[in-house]
């Protein structure tokens, strides 16, 4: 069992930034491929962005250039850099670890935080 807790959400305004955090239990997590998903109301939750554990990155087109994906694997901890913040980017926020599939999809991931808000005002 994987648990996972995410943090640094918070209501910015357009053009700010945040950096989120999800800390992840086990002995294992530089073993561990995590994802960042987001999900606004009423839509689905989408990729936003990967890393491996050779820390290989992935980001959604959306977010590309402006948010940055790294790991700490001492403090078994990921985080997602968000710099230029747009009013689209409001959701919530959650981290993953990944188990089977396609990395882009939610549904290849295992285990999943809480998440935590995001609200960028324009």
């Amino acid at each position: 069992q994987v648990q996972l807790v995410e943090s640094g959400g918070g209501l910015v305004q357009a053009g700010g930034s945040l950096r989120l955090s999800c800390a992840a239990s086990g002995r294992a997590f530089s073993t561990y491929l995590m994802g960042w998903f987001r999900q606004a109301p009423g839509k689905e939750r989408e990729f936003v962005a990967f890393i491996s554990s050779g820390e290989m990155t992935l980001y959604a087109d959306s977010v590309k250039g402006r948010f940055t994906i790294t790991r700490d694997n001492a403090k078994n901890t990921v985080y997602l850099q968000m710099n230029s913040l747009e009013p689209e980017d409001t959701a919530v926020y959650y981290c993953g670890k990944h188990g089977l599939g396609d990395w882009r999809g939610p549904k290849s991931y295992a285990y999943w935080g809480q998440g935590t808000q995001v609200t960028v005002s324009s």
